[in-house]
């Protein structure tokens, strides 16, 4: 899968993408990320990407002319054989694990990172979505693009060493994850749960199933609303308080 990433800031991408898992994907040939510096397509004398805002106020603008020249050189000029563009912005849908999940079907990928007050409107001609990771404002648009590539490469095979992981992580089954543990067996007095020593398979995902249920009422109970609840599961629910609404 690639992605090709245009930013104003290509070097901060530089060790969130050399390192851990996305390095290696990298290297065995199965993520292959470019970033562009869109200052490289402003032919101006001193590369200038921003402007004033027509009809005043604070904070600069960027402009549209390098943003159109970068996607349309990278990328190529006929929009019906671009990859799809994600802006990624404040006022997009919110990510989440479906859009990840989605996303990862796709062979090619590009990212418009947002900066300053925005982007001259006519920028939105190029873009098939926009995406925000959630509802505060960063500085830029770089970060939520780092956030995109590593949740959504985690869904491609051969990425994560455990196929099955990512589908069994927070969200990814409509709930958070279950608690976790490894050795030591006891430490300052807290104690791995005996169930997960028994070796009994089913009740060890029975436990799991009920404390991510528990953790999620407790913790997101908003994420219910929509989570795939089975009979067994809303009982369970209820025995914790649950009314059956968030």
């Amino acid at each position: 899968m690639r992605f090709d990433i245009f930013t104003l800031f290509p070097g901060m991408f530089a060790g969130v993408f050399d390192d851990s898992i996305l390095q290696r994907a990298r290297a065995a040939g199965r993520l292959e990320i470019a970033t562009h510096n869109l200052r490289a397509f402003a032919y101006d004398k001193h590369h200038v990407c921003d402007d004033t805002p027509y009809g005043g106020g604070g904070g600069m603008v960027m402009k549209v002319e390098p943003i159109f020249e970068a996607v349309e050189k990278i990328l190529g000029a006929d929009p019906a054989r671009r990859p799809p563009l994600i802006l990624t912005t404040p006022q997009g849908r919110v990510f989440d694990t479906a859009i990840a999940r989605a996303y990862a079907q796709q062979p090619h990928i590009a990212i418009l990172c947002g900066h300053y007050e925005g982007m001259d409107e006519r920028v939105r001609a190029l873009v098939s979505d926009e995406i925000s990771i959630g509802d505060y404002v960063l500085t830029g648009g770089e970060i939520p693009a780092m956030a995109l590539v590593d949740a959504i490469a985690r869904f491609i095979p051969g990425i994560v060493g455990d196929p099955a992981a990512p589908h069994q992580d927070s969200h990814a089954t409509g709930l958070l994850e279950y608690p976790q543990y490894t050795r030591p067996l006891e430490f300052r007095g807290m104690r791995v749960p005996d169930i997960l020593l028994s070796g009994h398979h089913a009740q060890i995902e029975q436990w799991r199933r009920r404390q991510a249920l528990k953790r999620t009422w407790e913790q997101r109970p908003d994420l219910l609303a929509r989570a795939p609840l089975t009979p067994m599961d809303k009982n369970f629910l209820r025995e914790l308080g649950w009314s059956g609404e968030t």
